[in-house]
């Protein structure tokens, strides 16, 4: 695929990009307006203005219809919080069913990619850590010393040796006489 450069220039793109800005502001505001104003009818609608009773019969008759009005609100008010959570809690499930009806995932091809080893570590503990690691510098040096058992043992495996030794005479009286 190619990328294709879109034909509209950045000033024209700015200016789109303000104008939506602009009608998106409109929107919300006129939004903002309407819950204020569906606010203000439901008040009117369920909280009549109130009227303070001069006599302390009346006063106890207006507690106690109000304590009755909160206890229905906040009944409702519950029932509509369990309702949302009964609702969520279903939302999460049928995600779940979603995800398990759409069976396995293939995992895609990975492409092989050569990196150093500074380039691994700088990767997986970020750029914080600057770690440097020479492999080859770390290398074990390994010393050949030439024992004298060892040559001895690397003659006798050798069977090119053994074989020029048995050849002619002399090694068929060796073979007789066993090793000295």
């Amino acid at each position: 695929m190619s990328d294709k450069k879109s034909n509209v220039s950045s000033s024209r793109k700015h200016t789109l990009k303000s104008c939506m800005l602009v009608v998106a502001k409109d929107w919300l505001e006129a939004e903002a307006i309407e819950k204020a104003k569906e606010r203000e009818k439901y008040m009117e609608e369920n909280c009549p203005p109130l009227d303070i009773p001069q006599s302390k019969e009346e006063l106890m008759e207006l507690c106690t219809k109000m304590y009755e009005n909160i206890d229905r609100i906040d009944e409702e008010r519950y029932n509509l919080e369990y309702k949302a959570h009964m609702v969520c809690n279903e939302v999460v499930d049928l995600n779940i069913k979603i995800v398990d009806l759409r069976g396995k995932f293939k995992k895609p091809a990975l492409k092989k990619v050569r990196m150093s080893a500074d380039a691994m570590l700088q990767a997986l503990l970020g750029s914080k850590h600057k770690v440097t690691m020479d492999l080859r510098a770390n290398l074990k040096q390994v010393k050949k010393d030439d024992k004298k058992e060892d040559k001895d043992l690397r003659d006798v495996g050798d069977w090119r040796k053994n074989i020029d030794d048995k050849a002619g005479m002399d090694g068929r009286k060796k073979m007789f006489q066993g090793d000295n």
